[in-house]
């Protein structure tokens, strides 16, 4: 499939990536030749210097023939324009990086429309959706939802006194009465999809497929519950702050928000003037203890220096705080922190890339079935894909026992209606479920990729 994408930052190289690895034809247009240069020296893909909202330079791309556009400069407007310019010369699905948050619900449903947008994506504004899930659940490493978030796949880590370890699955399905599903499990530098006999490790990473309500039932059982968050700190002023500090603040948490930058600052507590905000540096230990640190439920570190982050939040641990949660964008930088013990990382890239390659192969093709979800998991060695299953899927009505699922490949959920299903072998797939699949070391692009 023909993909061109303007803008080549940190987001849009994630993407360039991401969808090279899967196989399609990218062609990349920059304002900035060193970029250009750059990426023509790491990638097999052509490359256009030049304004992505010029027609010319559209033209020379081959817009009229391409099957999805995507504007990810570091401007909303520019997007905007280049998408329009797109889809007038021939586009057939263009997707444009709004972040500002001056564009709410319904200025953004006006200009899609208006601009013929397939989607817009706002990276910070998913990124802070993704913090708020996982602060909503202390103990959880990452929390991924499905189904309109009636679904969630939830990480977490096994300690040594973990009840979990040295157990077979079939044993913890017994023994605890919430419906969960241990599904995917990774271990040192293999991941795997288990089954009944796979016996549980201190030190294993698993994904439970839950929905909300049982995942805190199991989390309480195990004593993985800690206290509600009520105190948040979060360093860094920016934009994904600002939204994840706005929905906090609507579910009564007290948030202090610190940062150096005296212009951020003011602007940030005009936003939001419920957030407390200070102006100092993060990184002197001195300003993190005066505001509290020691008191803080949970600690957020969004500066825009992964290295930071990483020092920041590894002070905080020092300081015995609940829940860190720390943004990483570069991947070689995330298995570090994961080895100096900060279990929960949230990248904007990851996002942003899992989101776009989830439209690419929903255009594709997807027979039977449509791809309304997907997720990478364990540093993105397996996915999580949501299907809505069509009228004309071949496996209709069949009891999954009777069904030969493909190696490392696992349904973990059905939602059929308002009703959550962690599916049996006598369970069977109906027209407009939504079915969760698990898949390692495989690209799925159908559900009936997971059948042989």
């Amino acid at each position: 499939m023909k993909i061109i994408i303007v803008g080549c930052g940190r987001i849009g190289t994630a993407m360039l990536s991401n969808l090279v690895n899967e196989g399609h034809e990218v062609l990349a247009i920059d304002s900035d030749p060193a970029t250009i240069t750059e990426l023509t020296n790491i990638y097999d893909v052509m490359c256009i210097c030049g304004n992505g909202a010029d027609s010319d330079i559209l033209k020379e791309a081959g817009v009229e023939d391409c099957e999805m556009f995507a504007a990810v400069t570091a401007s909303d407007e520019l997007n905007m324009l280049a998408c329009f310019f797109a889809k007038k010369m021939g586009a057939k699905n263009t997707i444009a990086r709004i972040r500002n948050p001056e564009y709410n619900d319904k200025s953004l449903s006006f200009m899609r429309q208006q601009l013929e947008l397939s989607m817009s994506i706002n990276p910070e504004s998913l990124c802070a959706k993704e913090l708020f899930n996982i602060l909503k659940l202390p103990g959880a490493m990452n929390i991924e939802t499905f189904s309109r978030r009636s679904f969630e796949m939830i990480e977490i880590k096994l300690r040594e006194n973990s009840a979990f370890a040295d157990k077979t699955l079939s044993e913890l399905r017994q023994k605890y009465k919430a419906k969960f599903l241990i599904c995917v499990v990774s271990r040192g530098k293999e991941v795997y999809i288990p089954d009944g006999n796979f016996v549980l490790r201190s030190g294993d990473r698993i994904g439970m497929a839950a929905t909300a309500a049982e995942g805190e039932k199991l989390f309480k059982m195990l004593g993985l519950m800690r206290k509600r968050t009520k105190n948040v700190m979060i360093v860094g002023a920016n934009r994904t702050s600002y939204y994840l500090a706005k929905m906090l603040v609507n579910i009564g948490a007290n948030v202090k928000v610190i940062d150096k930058d005296h212009d951020r600052c003011v602007t940030f507590s005009e936003q939001l003037p419920e957030a407390v905000v200070i102006e100092g540096d993060p990184a002197s230990r001195e300003v993190l203890l005066e505001e509290g640190l020691n008191s803080m439920d949970s600690f957020v570190s969004l500066t825009g220096m992964d290295e930071e982050n990483i020092l920041l939040s590894i002070f905080a641990s020092s300081k015995n705080v609940p829940q860190i949660i720390t943004k990483i964008n570069r991947p070689e930088l995330c298995q570090m922190a994961l080895n100096l013990g900060l279990d929960s990382i949230v990248s904007p890239r990851k996002i942003i890339s899992d989101r776009l390659c989830q439209y690419a192969r929903a255009l594709e093709m997807s027979i039977g079935a449509e791809m309304e979800t997907l997720y990478t998991l364990m540093d993105e060695k397996a996915e999580a894909l949501e299907f809505i299953v069509r009228n004309d899927f071949e496996y209709l009505d069949i009891p999954l026992k009777d069904l030969k699922l493909r190696h490392n490949t696992l349904i973990a959920g059905i939602i059929r209606g308002r009703k959550t299903i962690i599916p049996s072998g006598m369970d069977v797939i109906l027209p407009d479920d939504h079915v969760i699949v698990i898949a390692a070391g495989r690209r799925i692009t159908s559900l009936g990729d997971v059948f042989e």
